[in-house]
């Protein structure tokens, strides 16, 4: 009787505005999905950010929830990894911002994560989380050493970060490690152009289209995806 293949470990980057408790209970599929396989941790980013709604044109904020049994925790609390205003706790993944106020907190915050952690095999991100995963790795690959290369990552709803002071992330020199880059044909927060943008930055991306907007699927048309991906790293 063979023994049970060893679970890879996964840490999974929450996106803008979500809570590292919201970002685990909306991933209860994948997580069902990728049982036996894989175990999921969570990390939401080091920032809160405030309920009010932002401007016009910046990232819309998700109706308020009231707690009757008192504050929220830190892992429930709405997070983001950087903000894009220099004063406002703003994100815009679409426009070129001036600084990427926040973001050396928030590779702090991800090289101690992997530290506890660690080791992980793999990295998830979401949203402003996958941006943030490929920046940790265009780290990763250039020597930085908070920052161990993971053998592959998961991209979701992700876009090229855009900053002044960011790691150049670049189709011509390409990120080497294996990656899965899923794209919502109907996501309105970041366009499927941007995903596939980001997916050009790593050599052999693999990509996984599915029709909804913008969150993690995991229905039964998506899974054989995740499944095939994540096998060639348990032989």
């Amino acid at each position: 009787m063979s023994e049970p293949r060893p679970l890879l470990r996964i840490l999974c980057l929450a996106g803008f505005r979500q809570s590292e408790h919201g970002f685990r209970e909306k991933t209860g599929s994948l997580r069902k999905a990728l049982r036996g396989r894989a175990e999921l941790l969570y990390l939401g980013g080091p920032h809160p950010v405030p309920e009010p709604a932002p401007e016009a044109g910046e990232w819309p904020r998700p109706p308020a929830r009231e707690a009757p049994w008192g504050p929220r925790s830190p892992e429930e609390e709405p997070r983001g990894w950087w903000f894009s205003k220099p004063e406002a706790a703003a994100f815009s993944a679409l426009e070129e911002p001036a600084e990427c106020r926040g973001l050396e907190e928030a590779l702090g915050a991800v090289g101690q994560a992997l530290a506890k952690h660690g080791p992980v095999d793999g990295l998830l991100g979401f949203s402003q989380g996958a941006a943030m995963v490929a920046l940790v790795c265009a780290l990763a690959q250039a020597g930085d050493p908070r920052f161990p290369l993971p053998r592959f990552v998961i991209l979701v709803s992700g876009f090229r970060p855009r900053g002044p002071e960011l790691p150049l992330l670049s189709p011509q020199a390409p990120l080497r490690l294996p990656s899965l880059h899923v794209l919502g044909e109907t996501d309105r927060l970041i366009p499927p152009r941007e995903s596939l943008d980001l997916a050009g930055c790593f050599a052999g991306a693999v990509t996984l289209c599915h029709p909804g907007g913008h969150f993690v699927p995991a229905a039964a048309p998506q899974r054989p995806a995740y499944l095939k991906f994540l096998d060639q790293f348990t032989k």
